[in-house]
């Protein structure tokens, strides 16, 4: 059974940089996706990026400020966060699925439990 853990989240100033990680353990494949969402509070979940092999998207709303990365031999992907907004304020989740690129949370079958952020103005 698969299972992600997220880590990395914290409190940054607006214009501050963090970087988050997922790391997936158990019978996990390099070919699945894993993607970041977010959700803030009030806020229905909202897609950020996904890897999936060599290929990545990003969310027209993050593009040019987050990248994400993945390193295979460790099972794990990173969300890169730059130039921070207090509208990024949220709570992060990891998850994975068996399809390409999928940017809609039902295709994604294993999340994680999330990791905070928070930006402060």
């Amino acid at each position: 059974q698969v299972q992600v853990v997220e880590s990395g989240g914290g409190l940054v100033e607006t214009g501050g940089s963090l970087r988050l990680s997922c790391a997936a353990s158990g019978e996990t494949s390099s070919r699945a996706t894993m993607g970041w969402f977010r959700q803030a509070p009030g806020k229905e979940r909202e897609f950020v990026a996904a890897s999936w092999r060599s290929l990545t998207t990003v969310a027209d709303s993050v593009k040019g400020r987050f990248t994400i990365s993945r390193d295979n031999t460790k099972n794990t992907v990173y969300l890169h966060m730059k130039s921070l907004k207090p509208e990024d304020t949220a709570l992060y989740y990891c998850a994975t699925s068996a399809n390409a690129l999928p940017t809609k949370s039902v295709e994604y079958t294993t999340w994680g439990q999330g990791t905070q952020v928070t930006v402060s103005s």
